[in-house]
């Protein structure tokens, strides 16, 4: 099966939300081997000013990849996971990732390049913080790009 070239443009909605968990935040940490202190205690965090724990930058990546699931699984889509290269990712941080974040992902499909047999695919996870009622803070927007080798490749 063929990318589907029309993906570009395609928006997928926000998702279940991620509850951002103390001991999540430091299981991170520790897989990344971010040590700061600001990732593992209250007290070093609330000392620089933050309201809680302070995620590392790159912990978006556990809200972003939940959104880029739903293009993955999409049948339209024609992405086969098994012939998927991991090409790029980028972070703009708007603001940390605290514990007791509430998190959820917009995916927006950017670009579609057929590349010999397979295709470029750009997409953006715009991560927001959801609150009471339809507030929402920009906490994140990660850019991806995956190559989707074709048959034979």
């Amino acid at each position: 099966m063929t990318i589907n070239p029309d993906l570009q443009g395609r928006s997928y909605p926000a998702a279940e939300v991620y509850d951002v968990g103390r001991e999540k935040i430091r299981e991170f940490a520790r897989a990344v081997k971010a040590t700061h202190p600001a990732h593992f205690d209250v007290d070093a965090a609330t000392a620089l000013g933050h309201r809680d724990l302070v995620a590392p930058p790159t912990f978006a990546i556990i809200i972003a990849q939940r959104a880029d699931a739903q293009l993955i699984e999409d049948p339209e889509a024609g992405i086969d996971f098994s012939r998927v290269v991991h090409a790029d990712q980028r972070f703009i941080h708007h603001r940390p990732i605290f514990a007791g974040d509430r998190l959820v992902a917009e995916l927006h499909v950017d670009g579609v390049r057929a590349m010999g047999g397979g295709a470029m695919i750009t997409t953006r996870s715009e991560i927001f913080a959801v609150g009471d009622g339809d507030a929402r803070e920009q906490v994140t927007t990660t850019t991806s790009s995956i190559l989707v080798r074709g048959e034979g490749q």
